[in-house]
């Protein structure tokens, strides 16, 4: 899986010819406004290759949930309103179509000269027939290009197997990944695959139950994991220490012992929180002030609740990245949003900003952190995917990877 032997954009001639474009620019919308265009720039790279090459290139994307057909606050028109803005020389077109591809759509595709963009609207708002990966709307899109050319670049959707990011493959000629699919890919598996050793992985986040599979594959490939966040209480709880009010998955505690028998039965160092920083309760509201002091793990008041790792810890976690050459960090320490305790996750983030290891961000809750705490600028790379890094690390073959052509 490390290396990707898939087509890509490098590889096809796409001079007059249509390209539809899976991107990801699903970007958080405030009013109407975007407040992180970061997945628009990541697609970037790919979309003016396409243009330079003479393509017509034509995007598509989700953008959040919409639960009862279209609606406004979900449409892409801001999305494509951006890319205008970071394309001046290029005429970028948005198909205002409930449909995605009715006549609008069609109307304006048929219009485009070489180089010329149109993005299309929010792919949900056909609803299942997106999600449940409908032929019929599948075969719509790829219609729209004449059942030309595909190209994945949407990272962040690869792991879901809908009718944008998969079923269109089946109708269209030739097929490729954009810029960062490879970028992804090659991190993301040579690091899981391949590491310069030693190899580092920190796993964080609330529960340990989203995190099953990845724990036990990257016990196999990793030198050293370290878990922290709410998901390290089950494991200290596992040990047999009391954790008072903590965040606990009860129905997972043999499943936590497993893993610290595999780490031993592996030689492999598995790292615990030493010291945790406790408060009476969940702070409310997330980001408000918080009476908290630190503990030792052994040592969690019962009616205190850990909230991020302590100073201690952050010291041990700190040296385990030091002497690293690969790290892959997937989930915050603690609650992040709230500036009390922040303290472990950004301890973390800064750590990996002071090695010279490979530093590699799992996307979601991290990138936020790593990207909030302004240390972006200091990892090697930063994953657009939450979710589909996870199944990544996990070890998974992702569908939106998987039905793009072999070179």
């Amino acid at each position: 899986m490390a290396g990707l032997n898939k087509v890509t954009v490098d590889d096809i001639n796409v001079k007059g010819k249509k390209v539809l474009v899976r991107v990801d620019f699903n970007v958080p919308l405030k009013d109407g406004v975007i407040t992180n265009d970061n997945r628009i720039t990541a697609a970037l790279p790919t979309i003016k290759k396409l243009v330079a090459d003479g393509g017509k290139v034509v995007l598509c994307s989700h953008l959040g949930k919409p639960k009862n057909g279209p609606e406004a606050k979900f449409s892409l028109a801001p999305a494509a309103a951006r890319l205008a803005e970071l394309l001046p020389e290029t005429k970028v077109t948005f198909a205002a179509d409930d449909a995605v591809v009715g006549d609008n759509a069609k109307k304006a595709v048929a219009e485009m000269a070489d180089g010329d963009i149109v993005v299309l609207e929010n792919t949900r708002f056909r609803g299942a027939e997106e999600t449940k990966n409908g032929e019929e709307f599948a075969k719509e899109l790829a219609d729209l290009v004449d059942g030309e050319v595909f190209v994945m670049d949407a990272f962040g959707s690869a792991h879901r197997a809908h009718a944008s990011t998969a079923g269109v493959t089946k109708f269209v000629k030739e097929t490729a990944v954009g810029y960062l699919m490879q970028k992804e890919i090659n991190y993301l598996g040579n690091a899981v695959e391949t590491p310069v050793r030693p190899f580092v992985a920190i796993l964080g986040g609330a529960k340990v139950a989203d995190k099953l599979n990845v724990i036990s594959n990257l016990l196999e490939k990793c030198d050293t994991l370290i878990i922290g966040g709410g998901m390290a209480y089950t494991f200290l709880k596992a040990q047999g220490k009391e954790v008072g009010k903590s965040l606990v998955d009860d129905t997972k505690i043999d499943y936590c012992k497993e893993m610290m028998a595999k780490a031993e039965k592996l030689g492999k160092k598995l790292l615990l929180p030493v010291d945790t920083t406790v408060a009476a309760g969940f702070p409310d509201p997330i980001d408000g002030p918080i009476d908290v002091k630190i503990v030792d793990s052994d040592n969690i008041p019962a009616d205190m609740e850990g909230l991020d790792i302590g100073t201690k810890t952050q010291e041990l976690f700190g040296e385990a990245v030091k002497s690293a050459k690969t790290v892959v960090w997937n989930g915050p320490m603690g609650v992040f949003e709230n500036p009390t305790l922040a303290a472990g996750t950004i301890a973390v983030a800064k750590a990996l900003a002071e090695t010279d290891a490979t530093t590699i961000i799992g996307g979601g809750d991290s990138a936020a952190a790593v990207i909030q705490l302004g240390f972006a600028d200091k990892m090697s790379h930063i994953s657009t995917g939450g979710g589909a890094s996870l199944e990544y690390l996990e070890g998974k073959v992702l569908p939106g990877i998987d039905v793009i052509a072999d070179k």
